[in-house]
């Protein structure tokens, strides 16, 4: 059985997706904002949600279609293969959103949804009211500029919640976008990784993880896990052959810093719960008394700023620190995300390339200095 299907993502990260899905072997993979569209049979609808490292969640996407009226939209909806999908148990509550759109009210639009796709499951399965006490089939729809795309769930919990961090710091940096930003560093597995404001160990974890090939989701479940829609012997299949790509024979590792004693203590303790603290080493230390210990070394980090933890003012001196400290030099690079416009100023030197990510809801740049 071969499906369409998008994969969300936080905006700045399309492209990283994209790739990672081509990849993987999926089809037809085309790009739009905070989202990545392809297609591909239940092995890649597998492999997706088990290996990438960018993408928030894995939706089926049943249809896209223009509607402007709610009789429109209940009519298109309804005509879709419900049953295929949602058995008489099942439980599919709904949620979306409407952007620039004639069917502006997203409560109404839930509701309408909601009536179309009861309706047409007690056509087929001649009953009229539905307990919803079976595995959860999440709904989807967005509607933009009167494109409606209706669409299944079948992640779950979202991807980025990998399993190993339980708790973060004050501001915890999500796995997701930690993982970009080593990849947009472009992080191999021979390389030194660098993070002095480790905080709960999300960079140096996605890192590790992301140079041994250790598939961000090859420890956990996800809600079509309880469909029946794929058969069980292919998640054996991919989960095995995540396990496959493995590399146990690289020259990484990584070397952790922060000042906060227990911040240091759950970036070790996050390590071992994702397997990889044989790879990491991390201490106390104030950033300003940063010092590498090897010749060569990829640093990535997500300093404090005024926006989450420090006033405006002490996130500049921070800025000012690591320009003093991350000099120019043979065979090391820097990437640093910050919201400061005016980064590049404090930090005293312009970046050879930057990059529009978004931590959370806060626009940010990532600079990397790597000449």
């Amino acid at each position: 059985m071969d499906f369409t299907m998008t994969a969300t993502c936080l905006l700045g990260v399309e492209g990283l997706v994209a790739e990672e899905l081509r990849d993987m072997g999926a089809e037809n993979v085309s790009a739009e904002n905070a989202r990545v569209f392809f297609e591909g049979d239940a092995s890649i609808l597998a492999r997706a949600n088990i290996c990438s490292r960018f993408s928030e969640r894995i939706l089926i996407v049943l249809d896209r279609f223009f509607a402007t009226t709610f009789e429109e939209l209940y009519q298109q909806v309804k005509a879709l293969p419900w049953s295929d999908y949602i058995g008489s148990k099942d439980n599919f509550p709904v949620k979306g959103f409407s952007i620039h759109s004639q069917l502006h009210s997203v409560p109404d639009c839930q509701k309408i949804i909601k009536k179309a796709v009861v309706d047409s499951l007690s056509e087929d399965y001649g009953i009229q009211w539905f307990d919803e006490t079976g595995p959860v089939h999440q709904i989807q729809f967005s509607i933009m500029k009167d494109e409606v795309c209706v669409m299944l769930d079948t992640s779950g919990a979202a991807l980025h919640k990998r399993g190993y961090r339980p708790q973060g710091n004050d501001a915890p940096i999500r796995e997701t976008l930690a993982a970009a930003m080593c990849r947009l560093s472009r992080l191999k597995h021979y390389h030194t990784l660098y993070d002095p404001c480790c905080g709960s160990g999300t960079v140096l974890i996605e890192g590790a993880m992301l140079a041994n090939h250790i598939a961000p989701g090859i420890n956990r479940n996800f809600e079509c896990d309880r469909w029946g829609l794929i058969p069980e012997k292919v998640w054996m299949a991919e989960r095995e052959r995540s396990h496959d790509m493995i590399k146990t024979d690289t020259d990484f590792c990584a070397f952790g810093s922060d000042i906060d004693p227990a911040a240091i203590e759950l970036t070790m303790k996050n390590a071992k719960n994702a397997k990889v603290d044989k790879f990491i080493t991390a201490s106390i230390r104030d950033l300003r008394d940063f010092i590498p210990t090897t010749e060569k070394g990829t640093l990535v980090t997500n300093p404090p700023y005024g926006e989450r933890m420090l006033d405006y003012r002490a996130a500049k001196a921070i800025y000012r620190a690591m320009g003093e400290k991350f000099i120019s030099k043979y065979g090391w690079s820097y990437g640093i995300i910050s919201p400061d416009e005016e980064f590049e100023k404090a930090f005293g030197r312009r970046a050879d390339k930057r990059r529009k990510l978004y931590n959370g809801t806060i626009k940010c740049q990532y600079y990397m200095y790597f000449k």
